[in-house]
């Protein structure tokens, strides 16, 4: 009981704090940890106040952001569920400011070849992915269009680009949030709000941990900072960019390799990547 009114008591001063700021407000989603609370980061600095949500405790990364000088709140819901969208939703317009700035950045991905994987799994991970980008963005953009002006920052992927063999639901999630900010952007040209897709390759959260990818290539290689990727996405949302493949030197001109290969060429080299059992293969001066 004294664990719960204490959680209310610092909701409730920090639903205040973020009412009585001259701040413009930013809203993160997958924001405890990885990429997330590094674009917290970046927005904190940038003078932001934030609100954060991810579906895990958040008292971590809420601490470590309140001392960058951000006023700051955390919603602790499931974006795969319409509940937990409705709950982000209505904490939002509980602080009576505009959206200035909407980062899109929950995601959750597996492994294995797709008949092996768990359906529960698979719809699980569009649920995350998929429905609830799409829920967030329908409760919430068409707000930021009202007012005149904002800034809308989707988390995507370099494997957007590519098919993903034993990531398959995962790729094929990313192209969907690609595809969807590049269209929603070029609706809302003439609206005042931006449209920016971020897309890092492998980056160093804990992703590939959660994802049960620690025994493939693709887990076990080295990886970009998180603080970089953010800081990059950031710098292309504030400037009004389309995209951003962000990360090191390397990430980039594999992003932009890519795009000139045939997708059966694409397939083949993420396979080998992503297969059960690749980690041992893996050249050691290309391990982390």
């Amino acid at each position: 009981m004294t664990t719960t009114a204490a959680t209310t008591t610092t909701t409730a001063t920090a639903e205040a704090a973020l009412q009585h700021s001259a701040k413009p407000l930013a809203v993160i989603t997958g924001a405890s940890t990885g990429i997330g609370l590094e674009l917290g980061k970046q927005l904190a600095q940038n003078g932001y106040d934030l609100l954060l949500c991810a579906n895990e405790s958040l008292a971590a990364a809420a601490s470590e952001l309140t001392t960058l000088g951000a006023g700051v709140q955390s919603v602790q819901a499931d974006l795969a569920e319409a509940d937990g969208v409705q709950k982000l939703t209505d904490a939002v317009t509980a602080t009576g400011k505009p959206v200035a700035a909407l980062c899109l950045n929950a995601g959750v991905g597996e492994s294995g070849p797709f008949v092996t994987t768990k359906l529960e799994d698979d719809l699980r991970l569009i649920d995350t992915n998929v429905v609830g980008t799409v829920r967030l963005a329908k409760h919430l953009v068409p707000a930021m269009v009202e007012q005149g002006q904002g800034r809308i920052l989707f988390t995507s992927s370099v494997a957007s680009i590519a098919p993903a063999p034993n990531q398959a639901l995962y790729g094929a999630s990313k192209s969907f949030v690609q595809s969807f900010a590049e269209a929603l952007r070029q609706e809302l040209l003439e609206t005042g709000v931006t449209v920016t897709s971020l897309m890092p390759g492998p980056t160093d959260t804990n992703f590939f941990t959660r994802a049960a990818l620690e025994h493939t290539a693709l887990g076990a290689m080295k990886k970009d900072d998180p603080a970089q990727v953010a800081q990059q996405g950031i710098e292309a949302m504030l400037a009004g960019k389309e995209k951003v493949v962000a990360g090191s030197l390397l990430t980039r001109v594999q992003g932009q390799v890519a795009k000139a290969l045939p997708d059966s060429v694409k397939a083949a080299a993420q396979g080998l990547l992503s297969a059960p059992g690749t980690a041992r293969k893996l050249p050691g001066f290309l391990k982390k």
